[in-house]
């Protein structure tokens, strides 16, 4: 008889969002009449920008021609999105980043959860606490639970991880943050790049949310840091950037100056387990480039970064504490009651009709506080900042 994986039995029951979703749902069965606002996951809400689905009809016009159907295309991604990519996001801003070095794909949550299966099993690897659950789950997955070391991510430390002081070979970053939305300044990434070329570590950083960004004086991407080439993985995402959580596009970089030929394998891993990301969604994503896709997607990261706004100064102006909600679309709330995370979700769904995400899904460090985001409309986003002043004003 065929023998399960044993390291599932170290994963939670449910994945965090999913118990999210099973509780939303058994409130609605019950408060049939409850008008529910979602701010918990970060799915987005806005309508693709109009420069996305006019290049989307375009390709699926194509599909439908012989002269221009395609079939199998490059897993790595096709070679117009891959130069958009790498002239807009990186030669533009004086980083030199090859072709050869992205590799497009249906998602960063599968590239972020996909990259441990480069490493050995021995591997010691280091994530933030509180974390993007993915991180962990995946390493537990495949048996590291013994080699985790979590790297507290508290309020005293703004949030952003310290290098640690026992050797480790892996490091997950992610800035801006996802639960916490701090974001690491150039002098930060610059002391992280400095200290894997110190102990030959390898950084695998998340900046899915660098479009949320608008101080010019922090960094977008680690390459921005001299020497990054040699000790990172940067992954980006077209979820948050330009709304496409339902049409699944990102990305990775993959330095060939990288030790290990981490290029070459993450290519053959690919070229393996991979079909590459659809024709048409990619050229909606080279579509993101374009002059009016970029001033499109511009006006939807404001809105959302607005949303996120009202959010954290609403809070604050009843006398809460929270932080986040300015260079990113979460704000992570200090819970303003003496209970845990988990208890405060049911609370403040019950009571409030208003969804959030409790800190302890994504680690220990994350109990005592709460996540909102800024993806809801304006109009529901003001209305749950009134629900919830309005039940815990101090």
């Amino acid at each position: 008889m065929f023998t399960t994986n044993p390291f599932y039995q170290e994963l939670s029951e449910n994945y965090l969002f999913a118990e999210i979703a099973r509780k939303v749902d058994a409130c609605r069965r019950t408060e049939p009449e409850a008008k529910i606002i979602r701010l918990g996951i970060g799915d987005v809400t806005l309508p693709l920008a109009p420069a996305v689905i006019a290049a989307l009809h375009r390709a699926v016009d194509e599909m439908a021609a012989a002269e221009t159907f395609r079939g199998y295309g490059p897993e790595q991604g096709y070679d117009f999105l891959l130069e958009a990519i790498r002239e807009h996001d990186y030669l533009r801003r004086g980083i030199a980043i090859a072709a050869d070095e992205i590799f497009v794909s249906d998602g960063s949550k599968c590239d972020v959860a996909n990259i441990q299966e480069l490493f050995g099993s021995n591997c010691r690897i280091a994530i933030c606490d509180p974390v993007y659950p993915v991180y962990r789950d995946s390493n537990l997955m495949a048996g590291r639970s013994a080699q985790l070391q979590y790297l507290p991510c508290v309020e005293a430390n703004g949030f952003l991880p310290e290098p640690p002081r026992t050797p480790v070979d892996v490091i997950y970053l992610c800035s801006p943050n996802n639960p916490t939305g701090a974001v690491f300044s150039r002098e930060q990434l610059t002391e992280w790049v400095a200290y894997a070329r110190r102990v030959r570590a390898l950084l695998l950083f998340d900046s899915a949310y660098e479009a949320y960004i608008r101080d010019p004086a922090l960094p977008r991407s680690i390459y921005e840091i001299p020497g990054a080439e040699e000790v990172a993985i940067e992954f980006r995402s077209f979820s948050k950037t330009a709304g496409f959580t339902g049409l699944r596009c990102a990305y990775c970089v993959v330095p060939r100056a990288l030790p290990g030929r981490l290029n070459a394998l993450w290519r053959r891993r690919q070229t393996t387990k991979f079909n590459g990301v659809s024709y048409p969604v990619q050229r909606a994503a080279e579509a993101v480039y374009s002059e009016p896709g970029q001033r499109q997607i511009a006006a939807q990261i404001d809105y959302y970064l607005n949303n996120a706004r009202e959010i954290r100064t609403g809070l604050l102006a009843a006398g809460m504490t929270v932080f986040g909600g300015e260079h990113s679309p979460y704000v992570w709330w200090k819970l303003p009651v003496a209970m845990s995370s988990m208890a405060f979700f049911d609370q403040l769904l019950h009571e409030c009709h208003v969804v959030g995400t409790p800190g302890s899904g994504f680690g220990d460090c994350g109990e005592g506080y709460f996540r909102l985001t800024g993806f809801g409309s304006c109009d529901a986003t003001r209305e749950a900042v009134k629900r919830i002043t309005d039940r815990y004003l101090q």
